[in-house]
């Protein structure tokens, strides 16, 4: 039996979150096609029956940060490298390295843990034959073990890839039960994919100045689970876009959202939503920690 903790470690927008929700099989992190999706350190475990256990740590990108939020999130990635048994550095592969996928590297290396590369998107590499050097630059120049090419999207490579992270981790019994996929609270998750959806629908006009957190959440006697989100904007123009004409951009929001809860409680739920401005709350040590981030 093998088993042990997976970093998934890399530059922001290299798709780290959608590599975890492939591998666990299950919708777990956020995901949006704009930087800084992933705030939270979260935990997916992946059972292989008879054979053993891994624990996926996904963790927000490395990125120039500014404020204190964002510091905290690099702080999360950084202090995740000295606690997992293997490291995997995911790297854009239709990007190829730039200095920030270099700086991740050299952290990996400096943490003196086990470390693999991935190359993520390689659906979008034409030819194949571009990967070559790439795998080349990890192994040779960033002294990563291995490079394994995959697709997170399209699910091409990642069979491979678990068998290369199972043969790295240590032997050992699994730490968790064969049941358990996350740590992560079903009212965090529930936060979270709201806040996906307002990504999607906001684009460039709002990623980062959106945050959501989890008011109230009732069981009823009939099995309905209420849920109210509140969502965190920084100005009054960033709280009518999130809002939309008539109110239409947030309820689109709510019953995307709501079918995803749906899905994972398989129950029925009622989800409401409203909108609060908070100036300036990335800086704010204690709305951060009602969002349970730093």
């Amino acid at each position: 039996m093998k088993a042990g903790h997976v970093a998934l470690l890399g530059w922001t927008n290299v798709g780290k979150s959608t590599l975890l929700n492939r591998l666990v099989g299950e919708k777990l992190a956020a995901v949006a096609d704009v930087p800084q999706t992933t705030r939270h350190r979260i935990l997916g475990v992946l059972t292989l029956p008879g054979r053993g256990q891994i624990a996926f740590v996904d963790t927000p990108g490395f990125h120039d940060a500014r404020e204190r939020m964002n510091r905290a999130m690099v702080g999360a990635a950084r202090g995740t490298i000295g606690a997992v048994d293997l490291a995997l550095v995911v790297v854009d592969a239709e990007r190829g390295f730039g200095r920030g996928d270099v700086a991740v590297a050299k952290a990996v290396v400096a943490g003196q843990v086990a470390r693999l590369c991935v190359l993520n998107k390689i659906d979008r590499v034409v030819p194949k034959s571009g990967l070559l050097p790439l795998m080349k630059t990890a192994v040779e120049d960033l002294a990563l073990v291995e490079a394994i090419p995959v697709s997170a999207a399209s699910g091409d490579g990642c069979d491979r890839l678990v068998e290369r992270i199972l043969h790295h981790l240590p032997e050992g019994e699994p730490p968790f039960a064969d049941d358990v996929l996350t740590d992560q609270p079903v009212r965090a998750l529930a936060a979270e994919w709201v806040r996906e959806k307002i990504l999607h629908r906001t684009r460039q006009e709002i990623p980062h100045a959106a945050a959501v957190v989890v008011d109230r959440w009732l069981e009823r006697a009939d099995g309905v689970v209420e849920i109210e989100a509140l969502v965190f904007v920084e100005r009054d123009s960033q709280k009518g876009i999130v809002i939309g004409k008539g109110g239409g951009l947030l309820k689109d929001v709510g019953t995307e959202a709501r079918a995803d809860i749906e899905r994972l409680l398989s129950r029925k739920v009622f989800l409401t939503t409203r909108v609060e401005v908070r100036p300036d709350w990335r800086n704010d040590p204690r709305v951060l920690a009602q969002l349970g981030i730093g």
